[in-house]
C-alpha cells in the first residue's frame, strides 16, 4: 500500500497496477482512432478489463489496437486512490462510491504529475536557489493529494498548477542557461513532421510543442525543455537526450528509438524500439 508519507519517495510515483482497481480502465474516456481501436465512455469499463482489475491484453496491446494504453501513466494515482484514498474497497464491491472514486482519481492523476515534475526539479543542480520554494511546493502537493475525497473532488487544480507552473518555468530557464548559448524558444511550437534530423537544439524550450512526426533523428536535445511535449511517432533514433528535463516515460513510449538513443537518468528504452 501506497501512503501519503514520502511524496518524494520515486516508487509513489511509479503506477503499480496490481494495487489499482483499474481506475484509467474505467475512468477516463477514449474514442476509436490510431490509438485505441474502439470508443469508450468516462465511467463505463473496458472491455478488456478483468475481474481482477488487470488487463486482459496487456502484453499485445499494441498489435490489438490500443497502442494508446502503452503511453499512458497515472503516475502512481490509481494506486494512492484505490488504496489510500478509498482504504482499499473497490468500485464494483461498493459501486455507490464509483462516480467519486473515478472523478477523484482525474484530480489525483494531475497532482502526481505535478509531484513528478517538482521531484525531478529539486534534483537539478541550477536549480538550487529555487530548492527551497520547490520543497515548499512539493510537500504542499503531497498534503493535498491526502485530502478527503469530497476535498478532492471541489480542488481548484487549475491555480495549484499555475502556481507550481511558474516555479518550474524558473527552473527550467536556469537549466536551460547552462547550454551557454541563445536559447531556442518552440514552446508550442506545430512542427509536426518537421524535419529536424541532426538539429541543434540544446538549451531549447520545447515546453509543449508539437513534435507529432517530427523527425528527430541525430538530434542534440541536451537540456532542453520538454514537458507536455508531442513527441507521438515522432523519430528519436539516435538522438542525445541526456540532461533533457522534465521529460516522462509516456513521451519516450509514445516516440520511435533506437538502442543509440540517449536518454536522460532514470527513463528506460521502450520495448518497442528497436
Amino acid at each position: 500500500m501506497v501512503g501519503v508519507t514520502d511524496q518524494s519517495d520515486d516508487q509513489a510515483l511509479r503506477a503499480d497496477c496490481g494495487s489499482c482497481f483499474g481506475l484509467c480502465c474505467v475512468a477516463l474516456p477514449f474514442s476509436e482512432s490510431a490509438d485505441f481501436a474502439v470508443d469508450k465512455d468516462a465511467g463505463k469499463p473496458c472491455s478488456n478489463l478483468r475481474t481482477d482489475f488487470r488487463c486482459g491484453i496487456h502484453t499485445r496491446l499494441r498489435q490489438s489496437g490500443f497502442p494508446g494504453c502503452t503511453v499512458y501513466d497515472c503516475f502512481g494515482a490509481g494506486q494512492k486512490v484505490s488504496q489510500v484514498t478509498f482504504g482499499g474497497t473497490d468500485w464494483r464491491q461498493a459501486p455507490e462510491t464509483a462516480s467519486q472514486m473515478f472523478a477523484v482519481f482525474r484530480v489525483v492523476r494531475q497532482l502526481h504529475e505535478l509531484l513528478r515534475y517538482l521531484t525531478e526539479a529539486l534534483a537539478l543542480r541550477p536549480a538550487r536557489p529555487l530548492h527551497g520554494e520547490l520543497r515548499r511546493l512539493l510537500d504542499e502537493t503531497g498534503r493535498l493529494t491526502g485530502l478527503a475525497p469530497e476535498s478532492l473532488e471541489k480542488l481548484d487544480v487549475a491555480t495549484h498548477r499555475q502556481d507550481v507552473n511558474v516555479l518550474l518555468l524558473h527552473a527550467s530557464e536556469l537549466v536551460r542557461a547552462e547550454a551557454g548559448r541563445k536559447k531556442k524558444n518552440r514552446r508550442g511550437a506545430d512542427l509536426v513532421g518537421a524535419r529536424l534530423k541532426g538539429a541543434d537544439l540544446r538549451g531549447a524550450d520545447l515546453r509543449g510543442a508539437y513534435l507529432i512526426a517530427a523527425d528527430l533523428t541525430g538530434a542534440d536535445l541536451r537540456l532542453a525543455d520538454l514537458i507536455g511535449a508531442d513527441l507521438r511517432d515522432a523519430n528519436l533514433a539516435g538522438a542525445d537526450l541526456t540532461g533533457g528535463i522534465f521529460l516522462t516515460q509516456p513521451q519516450l513510449n509514445a516516440a520511435k528509438g533506437d538502442l543509440s538513443t540517449r536518454l536522460p537518468p532514470g527513463l528506460t528504452r521502450p520495448a518497442h524500439w528497436s
